[in-house]
């Protein structure tokens, strides 16, 4: 510290000082005008740019807004078209139950009418073998009858007899 104290100059001292503020001088006409404006345009900057990602951030809000809603339109949507679609399915199986049951009744009143059919054809057909039957069998039993002539006369009187009656 003495030796500080020792080589000191005044005259040094008031040159530096001079310098000093000559260069402080200089600085504040020349150099502190576009440093300031340097820093104003970066200030600008910086805050446009915050102002930018605040805004991009609500838009991107929105757009995820926009997005949930549209996701919920698609939800309601393709709810609404399974629903349409099962409403069709069990129209459909509806419709194919009824005619597979119009068809059957069909089927069934077509197999009714055949079997009637039959049976009636089955029941003339037995009739007309019946009285064949029977006639082959008065047939018979009359020329028994008939073979011996005092039988013939017996039956003529006793025919005569009920158709009087009759």
């Amino acid at each position: 510290m003495d030796k500080l104290l020792n080589d000191f100059s005044p005259g040094l001292f008031v040159v530096q000082t001079i310098l000093l503020l000559l260069l402080i001088f200089m600085m504040v006409k020349f150099a502190w005008k576009p440093i300031l404006n340097s820093l104003n345009e970066r200030e600008e900057g910086i805050q446009g740019a915050l102002d930018a990602a605040e805004k991009a951030k609500r838009e991107m809000e929105n757009l995820q807004a926009d997005n949930q809603k549209l996701l919920q339109e698609a939800r309601l949507e393709r709810e609404a078209m399974l629903k349409e679609a099962r409403e069709m399915k069990a129209q459909m199986i509806t419709e194919a139950e009824t005619q597979a049951q119009e068809q059957a009744n069909k089927i069934i009143v077509q197999a009714q009418l055949a079997i009637e059919n039959e049976k009636k054809s089955a029941m003339a057909e037995l009739k007309n073998h019946v009285a064949n039957l029977s006639i082959e069998i008065a047939e018979k039993v009359v020329r028994q009858e008939l073979s011996n002539k005092d039988k013939q006369l017996a039956l003529v009187e006793s025919m005569l007899a009920e158709t009087k009656l009759n």
